[in-house]
């Protein structure tokens, strides 16, 4: 689909989140209930009872999502301005697809009017961050540079009671794997005989090699800019340290040899059509560098002539989309309703087993009718859900929050998840 800039900049005119109010203030009695004299008996109360927030207010229903611009998908650092059409297209997601209530929070981090840093202060973020969430129900966060991001997100974590998601971490991380178990699924594997070649080592990266190792995946060997992250390799600090595997492995190409599934979350053109057909028997390629990916899928498929293979990007007009819409809005969504304290692993993998369960579902004739001319039966062209399948709100976010139950996080001690499921599915027209 091209999009000229006159109609993409007429859909943002006047910004594309505004108030919505529940109960319209229409006479006498509804102003004296949602001002004044009225409103003081609900202070009263929260003062009291500060946790019936979550029942009083529009606290348990809201999101933040709080950026400092400074690397926005593609762009890299624009300024927290710029970052605004960003952050306000991510709160038309939460409410499009989970009825989540979400508001943009973009943060000055530089002093200077919104300039260009290039690099994130963590300490500002948190602070900035720590002082307006008592009006939220959850913290998203989103392009803030690596490899401060990791501290701002951990140590937000530690300090809130709510949940924190820095989304282009987790959220990517949550869909590859996903994908990664569906594949396995479509060749017969378990997790534990596959081996990973990654390329990209910054937020993503790094994330979507922790999921796949917490679900049990064999090896995933990681590849920066310099080539493979093996143990002692003499630049390594921080996470990347961590992240060094025992490998004769020194460049991306060694990497991929023999690999079942490349995944790149880096440049284009990365990876080179001759190296994928040195990879195992039934490979998967998931090329997400947007727009332009780390292969394109007309030199795979040139490559590959008759064998099969399962081929993943971060586009939409591609099969096989691995986009974030598919994980934030329904996460968050599971985790609010049961007013969970934070995200823990056990809801990550819960929402990507529940992404992978999906596609083995038929799919709807509403969500047919959205995707003509594919076929949306499991199989090589359909390893993750389509964004616009309504029957990821049900089951995603029923998912988190039994898992949010079990990991001792809800606040909710009366959840049920049947009664649950059967109220998103209502509420999503199912």
């Amino acid at each position: 689909m091209k999009l000229d800039e006159e109609t993409v900049l007429q859909f943002h005119r006047g910004g594309k989140v505004a108030l919505d109010l529940p109960r319209p203030v229409r006479t006498v009695e509804d102003l004296c209930l949602a001002y004044t004299p009225g409103v003081g008996k609900a202070v009263l109360r929260l003062d009291k009872h500060p946790e019936e927030a979550f029942d009083y207010t529009a606290k348990g229903k809201t999101v933040a999502v709080v950026s400092d611009g400074t690397a926005i998908l593609g762009l890299g650092d624009r300024g927290p301005t710029a970052a605004i059409p960003v952050m306000e297209g991510k709160c038309v997601l939460f409410k499009s697809f989970a009825g989540v209530d979400a508001w943009p929070v973009v943060l000055d981090n530089c002093r200077v009017g919104g300039a260009k840093t290039g690099k994130t202060d963590p300490q500002r973020v948190i602070d900035a961050t720590l002082a307006i969430a008592p009006m939220y129900g959850g913290i998203n966060l989103e392009d803030i540079a690596a490899p401060a991001c990791f501290e701002v997100e951990d140590r937000l974590q530690e300090l809130l009671d709510i949940p924190v998601f820095h989304d282009d971490q987790w959220g990517t991380a949550v869909i590859v794997l996903a994908a990664v178990q569906n594949y396995a699924k479509l060749v017969g594997k378990p997790l534990s005989d596959l081996r990973v070649a990654m390329n990209g080592a910054g937020a993503a990266g790094m994330r979507i090699r922790e999921m796949l190792l917490a679900a049990g995946t064999g090896r995933v060997i990681s590849c920066d800019s310099k080539g493979v992250i093996y143990k002692g390799r003499p630049d390594l600090s921080g996470r990347k340290l961590l992240a060094a595997e025992e490998t004769d492995c020194r460049t991306l190409q060694d990497a991929v040899r023999g690999a079942n599934v490349f995944i790149g979350v880096s440049v284009a053109g990365a990876l080179k059509p001759e190296w994928v057909q040195t990879m195992a028997e039934n490979p998967a390629i998931f090329a997400l560098a947007n727009p332009d990916p780390e292969i394109r899928p007309e030199q795979v498929a040139e490559a590959m002539g008759d064998k099969p293979y399962v081929m993943a990007t971060g586009r939409s007009d591609f099969p096989n989309q691995i986009n974030n819409v598919l994980c934030f809005p329904f996460l968050f969504r599971g985790a609010l309703d049961v007013h969970a304290r934070k995200i823990t692993q056990g809801m990550k993998l819960a929402a990507a087993a529940a992404l992978a369960g999906a596609v083995h579902e038929p799919a709807s004739a509403a969500t047919r009718a959205l995707y003509p001319g594919e076929d949306l039966v499991f199989g090589p062209k359909y390893v993750i859900p389509k964004p616009f399948d309504r029957a990821l709100l049900p089951a995603v976010a029923t998912a988190v929050a039994e898992a949010a139950v079990r990991d001792g996080v809800a606040r909710d001690a009366n959840f049920d998840p049947a009664a649950y499921r059967a109220r998103l599915a209502a509420e999503a027209g199912l």
